[in-house]
């Protein structure tokens, strides 16, 4: 059984968590400045200067762990944990490098600038991975996985049931109940855990459910309906002692589409220019490979359900799929050595920079998805349409939070929760993740297309 008696206490080990791993991370890097950096200037700061380049640099690494999930020790594995903080950590240094040579102003101390930052980080990730183990221990010992009892009405719970399974360090499932068994008996077996799972019940009988956790005060975790994911957007109207919800269900306004268009116009043009030199080796190493046509083209469905051409750097064998389309698995032998590395690196979507400026895709948005694929999605799941109220994407919220396993369905879910919050925030939050989702084999297997 949890001890439920610390659980109110949670906030404060994660405010403690924060303040020490900011606090060890940073006081490496204000050491590295004060005895070391800060001389490399001809005229070095003193004083109230020196405090202030550690308070920038403190501001700077939390922003970027907090976007990275580097605090949610005990939510993330400690693996995932260090990887965001030491992502977290690199990007606050490129910023602080760049800032250091502004300063020092002397172009000949670049060398010495850069092998501090180096050492820096090395330093501060294995600092990171002492901290982060010490924390997860002590959040094991203080919060205990939860009990769970998990209530379900579809008989496809197993493969749920495996998922909640990979993190036993969070949950304990202790008993599995089919909604047959009655609400009383329900109600009766709530009592005997911690807290409950309701999975793919109907409306109805989760109402009644969530209603009875509320008033015993039992933590409730529930798998959302398509229509609860439409309503978190929702605004309240008080026109009247009835409380009103409105949806707009109109997609992005206009200043947001407007705003999102040109910012997509702007950095994908900059990112095709850095990435051009990378492009150009690519498409000689394919070429050189198998004298094979450079580029793979297929039709995608984005906006307004409109049919594209979508560009990639060829990774498969030539007429790959003469036999018509088949998904790729590991190890297939119809994927090339050139192939092998690109898709790897992801470098084998670049060319979808051209999608984005064109105005076929955004740089985030739903993946767009082969024509078959949804017209097959939405016979099956007729919600499946609703994807398509922004562009596609060359990465996306289902990218990001979704793993190579994950049901259409749940997809879709992940694309709603991203087309009802949207925001430019959002936006920048999916960009920077990606990165880290790069670099988590459990992730980016199957992310983005399963498909050459």
């Amino acid at each position: 059984m949890n001890n439920k008696g610390f659980e109110q206490f949670k906030r404060v080990f994660r405010f403690f968590e924060t303040g020490i791993t900011l606090g060890c991370l940073c006081s490496l890097f204000g050491f590295a400045w004060m005895y070391y950096l800060n001389n490399l200037d001809e005229k070095p700061f003193t004083g109230k200067g020196n405090l202030m380049e550690i308070a920038v640099y403190v501001l700077v690494v939390f922003l970027f762990i907090k976007i990275f999930g580097g605090f949610e020790t005990g939510f993330f594995t400690p693996l995932n944990v260090i990887m965001s903080q030491a992502l977290g950590v690199f990007c606050a240094n490129c910023v602080m490098i760049v800032e250091s040579v502004l300063v020092i102003g002397s172009m000949f101390q670049i060398g010495k600038i850069l092998l501090a930052f180096l050492a820096l980080n090395v330093a501060q990730i294995i600092v990171s991975i002492i901290v982060v183990q010490l924390f997860d221990w002590l959040h094991f010992k203080l919060f205990p996985a939860w009990d769970l009892l998990v209530v379900y009405e579809n008989d496809n719970v197993r493969m749920f049931l495996d998922k909640v399974n990979t993190r036993k360090d969070k949950y304990v499932v202790s008993e599995v109940l089919k909604v047959d068994a009655g609400y009383d008996k329900i109600c009766e077996r709530i009592k005997a855990h911690d807290s409950i799972i309701i999975y793919d019940v109907s409306s109805e009988l989760r109402n009644d459910l969530l209603k009875y956790c509320y008033g015993e005060g039992v933590r409730v975790y529930q798998t959302p309906k398509i229509s609860d994911l439409l309503i978190r957007s929702a605004r309240e109207h008080h026109l009247f002692d009835t409380p009103l919800l409105m949806s707009r269900n109109a997609g992005l306004t206009f200043d947001q589409k407007l705003v999102k268009r040109v910012l997509d116009i702007i950095m994908s043009v900059i990112m095709f220019i850095i990435a051009s030199p990378f492009m150009l080796i690519t498409a000689i190493a394919i070429k050189l490979e198998d004298h094979g046509p450079v580029f793979f083209t297929q039709k995608r469905v984005t906006l307004d359900n409109r049919e594209f051409t979508i560009y990639k750097f060829r990774s498969m064998i030539v007429d790959a799929e003469a036999k018509g389309p088949q998904a790729a698995v590991n190890d297939d032998d119809r994927i090339t050595k050139v192939g092998r590395f690109i898709r790897k690196t992801r470098i084998d979507e670049l060319p979808q920079l051209l999608n984005v400026i064109k105005g076929d895709m955004s740089l985030v948005g739903p993946r767009p998805e082969r024509v078959e694929h949804v017209e097959k999605y939405t016979k099956e799941i007729p919600e499946f349409r609703f994807r398509t109220r922004v562009r596609g994407g060359l990465t996306g919220y289902a990218q990001v939070y979704g793993k190579y396993n994950t049901s259409a369905y749940d997809k879709l879910k992940l694309d709603l929760m991203y087309i009802e919050n949207y925001s430019l925030a959002l936006d920048f939050r999916i960009i920077i993740m990606t990165i880290k989702v790069m670099f988590m084999k459990s992730s980016t297997e199957g992310f983005g297309d399963s498909n050459e």
